[in-house]
């Protein structure tokens, strides 16, 4: 509890009345909403099923908290938009992130303890979560979905300082990691995402990947269907390979070669003949069959040809999918991966999950799944308790700040513990909807 203080702050006026402002209070919060994301946590389970992946290697005579706690602790901080373990000295003792880590009589964990924890994870331990993490997704689906997508993309995590397996990337410009980004396709939810040194993933890599995703997948889906998607740099004879292997099927961006370009050159200038003829945009679709020197079997390539007041612009991808038109397979099942930019937006930019300081490369793969837990959080809490509201399609940081971000005032009783919000909050109705999809 704060001490009551006799410090005031005296502002100017306002309609002749005196602005006087203390630190009387009581215990506020301005992170209410997290009791929302607290209930979501409960059902999915997530925080416990990472929990038991990890070994608490700690002498137990000397354990104030329990990896559940910790976790919590971090993970709400991060949804609340505290992103660095610094944070938790301020925040160990607020009222409601208390009550979410089930700590509501006794401080949180300070920095120092964060910190330590942060450091302990072993490669076993972030092999085991990794599993989790793909176990939660599994978990997610109440019957077993028909098919999905795999969407695959790396994205640049820069570095500063002397920091394990930090790379200086020439295409970035920037010393860096290059974790890789797994997400389901259609629905967004998150399936993993893996720390990797700051170059171009390999085809040995993204197979090694991809396989222990996949068998895991299958061994609780025997027969759901699986399409591989992702941008040229995925498209690579290994891939192809490990595709045909285990039964999937692929749609990956290619980059264009001098065979692939003299195929199309007829419709290259077809495109621009119907530019010049009808002054507007052009787009055409082809395909054909074609076969580099490293691919063990021939494919089918799509290419997309647009010529406007800007020139040429020629696309192509590779895929196996044998009985869909071509436009349909390029603008509908190709582009619909440009949600995944949206999903690495807001893992990155929302929960700031670039903060990937440590000197550990260990630690730093654990901080990566920390807030890859606050994305599932947070993209669960949107799909089951915001879907009929205004803000079922807002993105993290709006959530964050309508929702999370709510003040109240924390009364603890000997049997209960209140919770005042403000009654100028102007989404009351709103959030007694969320409130009801929460508990039901």
């Amino acid at each position: 509890m704060h001490k009551n203080t006799k410090q005031t702050m005296i502002f100017k006026a306002v309609s002749h009345k005196k602005i006087i402002a203390d630190f009387n209070g009581g215990d506020v919060s301005s992170d209410a909403g997290l009791l929302f994301l607290r209930e979501i946590e409960k059902k999915t389970g997530i925080i416990d099923r990472i929990a038991n992946a990890l070994d608490d290697r700690r002498h137990p005579g000397y354990v104030k908290h329990d990896l559940v706690q910790l976790l919590r602790q971090r993970v709400y901080q991060i949804a609340a938009g505290y992103e660095d373990a610094n944070d938790s000295d301020n925040l160990r003792n607020d009222p409601i992130l208390k009550i979410a880590c089930d700590k509501p009589d006794s401080p949180l964990a300070s920095q120092p303890t964060i910190s330590r924890f942060e450091n302990t994870a072993s490669r076993k331990d972030l092999y085991r979560i990794a599993e989790a993490f793909v176990d939660s997704f599994l978990a997610s689906y109440k019957k077993v979905p028909k098919g999905i997508i795999l969407d695959i993309d790396d994205t640049p995590d820069p570095t500063h300082g002397n920091q394990q397996l930090s790379f200086f990337n020439a295409y970035h410009g920037s010393y860096c990691f290059m974790p890789i980004h797994i997400y389901e396709g259609t629905t967004g939810k998150l399936i993993t995402t893996i720390l990797r040194e700051g170059k171009r993933p390999s085809g040995k890599e993204i197979v090694m990947i991809l396989k222990r995703i996949v068998q895991r997948i299958r061994q609780a889906w025997p027969d759901v269907g699986i399409i591989i998607r992702g941008d040229s740099h995925y498209a690579c004879p290994e891939v192809f390979d490990f595709c045909d292997q285990f039964n999937l099927f692929f749609v990956l961006g290619l980059t264009g070669r001098a065979p692939m370009n003299r195929k199309v050159e007829g419709l290259v200038e077809r495109a621009k003949t119907l530019f010049l003829q009808k002054n507007r945009p052009v787009k055409l679709f082809t395909e054909f069959v074609h076969q580099a020197a490293s691919w063990s079997t021939p494919q089918r390539v799509i290419c997309k040809v647009e010529y406007s007041d800007k020139g040429q612009n020629i696309r192509f991808i590779v895929t196996d999918l044998v009985n869909s038109r071509i436009q349909m397979l390029y603008q509908t099942i190709y582009c619909g991966r440009g949600a995944m930019e949206l999903m690495i937006k807001e893992h990155k930019n929302h929960l700031g999950s670039d903060r990937t300081s440590c000197s550990r490369f260990y630690a730093n793969q654990f901080r990566l799944f920390l807030h890859s837990i606050a994305y599932v959080l947070l993209h669960a809490f949107r799909e089951l308790c915001l879907k009929n509201t205004q803000f079922a399609v807002a993105q993290f940081d709006t959530i964050r700040l309508k929702i999370l971000k709510i003040g109240a005032r924390v009364i603890r009783m000997a049997t209960k513990i209140k919770i005042h919000l403000p009654s100028s909050n102007p989404y009351q109705e709103e959030l007694m909807h969320i409130w009801k999809a929460c508990i039901t």
